[in-house]
């Protein structure tokens, strides 16, 4: 992905050159922190093996809402988590999707985006409590993605099948009527929209609105398959699905520097395909999908609100006691897992085990970038600082090469086996 936006064809540049202002400030901004992930020049961490005094520098993370490599990490830490918070009750994964023609209207208005997963979270509970007397739990993930890494607003939700009773007792409840909650469904969206746009823009998009009633008559697709196998797996594989990225590295099977080739699966027939497009194209299609500043693309409802909780969690442990039905973990703290600990879960090697000596790296210092230039954040002794100080200085003359080529060619090493040797001498005491 950082080869098809900043090789040396410099797609993105030419990007933000071609379409200027109308690319959304926190597009640049996530894009921009996507290109300097894992960049050792904009900071590290400094690890030294106990045994050879071997180094290791272990680069900072964006973090970013754009960039693959850390939503992946962060999709598999938020469904860990999640299967450990949640009540141990089925659940159902339920998809909320819209028309087709109504795709550009959420686009156009992105405000509209968190009106359409309140309206979905509010059909079911009020479903809920009308037909069963109870308050479910829904935890809401909304996808602005289509298999093409088009722009198709829908909305997943992982629905607790039953819920809380005024008594405040579990009930279980296991049936969803579909036909019911797509026609209610449309009538939400289209009300949606005409609630949330000027009346000019109302007139504009109203031909749209009419198409989209009149092709539906059974109204939008509402989809909640029942679950099988182990729960915990189901609940892990449902977190994963709704934090999941626009488009996985898999997917992107050919770049020759003008067109990107990705394969798809064509929900319609069900078949693997394949698509070429052009890196305009593509990057267009990519950055439709970086939410708005402050935007939460996952929501909590009912139970699972952040206000409710804890005071639903206390209640249903109190009777849980009395009946013996566990629907309520134990309490305990969770906490996320370091880089190294989500590495070790995966089944591969250790990374703060030195692979010459078989020894553990140790934590000496970093680095970290401030106002442009790299200061020295953390340096445990003198010799961490020096060392440290001479990796500044190795990496400043990399960014900025000197006029003179004799000069630049003081700089760069011959083997990096050599320049950790000419960079520092350690001695760990």
């Amino acid at each position: 992905m950082r080869q098809i936006f900043f090789d040396k064809h410099q797609h993105w540049e030419a990007f933000k050159k071609k379409h200027g202002a109308k690319i959304r400030p926190i597009v640049i901004k996530e894009v921009e922190k996507f290109r300097d992930c894992g960049d050792i020049k904009k900071g590290f961490k400094l690890f030294v093996c106990e045994g050879c005094h071997s180094v290791k520098k272990v680069p900072y993370r964006c973090k970013g809402r754009f960039c693959t490599t850390c939503s992946v990490g962060e999709s598999e830490e938020w469904s860990r988590l999640l299967t450990e918070d949640v009540l141990q009750v089925n659940h159902r994964h339920v998809i909320f999707t819209i028309d087709e023609g109504l795709r550009e209207v959420f686009l156009l208005h992105r405000h509209l985006l968190k009106d359409l997963m309140d309206a979905a979270s509010r059909l079911l509970t009020d479903f809920f409590k009308k037909k069963a007397k109870v308050i479910p739990g829904i935890i809401a993930g909304l996808h602005t993605f289509g298999s093409r890494v088009n722009f198709n607003p829908h909305v997943h939700m992982l629905v607790t099948m039953g819920g809380l009773t005024e008594k405040g007792e579990w009930k279980q409840y296991d049936f969803l009527p579909f036909a019911m909650l797509r026609k209610q469904w449309q009538t939400v969206v289209l009300k949606l929209i005409r609630n949330g746009v000027s009346e000019r823009e109302k007139k504009r998009i109203q031909p749209r609105l009419q198409k989209a009633f009149t092709n539906n008559g059974e109204g939008f697709y509402v989809y909640a398959p029942k679950q099988r196998g182990k729960m915990k797996e189901q609940l892990r594989y449902i977190g994963r699905y709704i934090r999941r990225p626009a488009i996985g590295i898999n997917r992107i099977e050919e770049y020759d520097g003008q067109y990107v080739t990705f394969k798809y699966k064509d929900k319609t027939d069900g078949k693997e395909k394949r698509e070429t497009v052009s890196v305009d194209e593509f990057i267009s299609r990519l950055i439709r999908h970086i939410p708005d500043e402050q935007f939460k693309t996952i929501r909590h409802y009912g139970m699972y609100s952040r206000r409710s909780k804890t005071i639903c969690k206390k209640i249903l442990s109190i009777w849980q006691q009395n009946i013996k039905r566990w629907v309520v973990k134990v309490k305990k703290t969770l906490c996320r897992q370091t880089w190294r600990e989500r590495i070790v879960a995966n089944g591969k090697r250790d990374p703060l085990v030195c692979p010459k000596c078989e020894c553990y790296y140790e934590y000496k210092g970093e680095v970290c970038q401030e106002n442009g230039k790299l200061e020295i954040k953390v340096a445990l002794c003198a010799t961490t600082r020096a060392y440290l100080e001479r990796v500044i200085e190795h990496l400043t003359s990399i960014q900025t090469p000197p006029k003179r080529e004799e000069k630049e060619e003081k700089y760069l090493p011959q083997s990096n086996h050599e320049t950790e040797r000419q960079l520092c001498l350690f001695s760990v005491s």
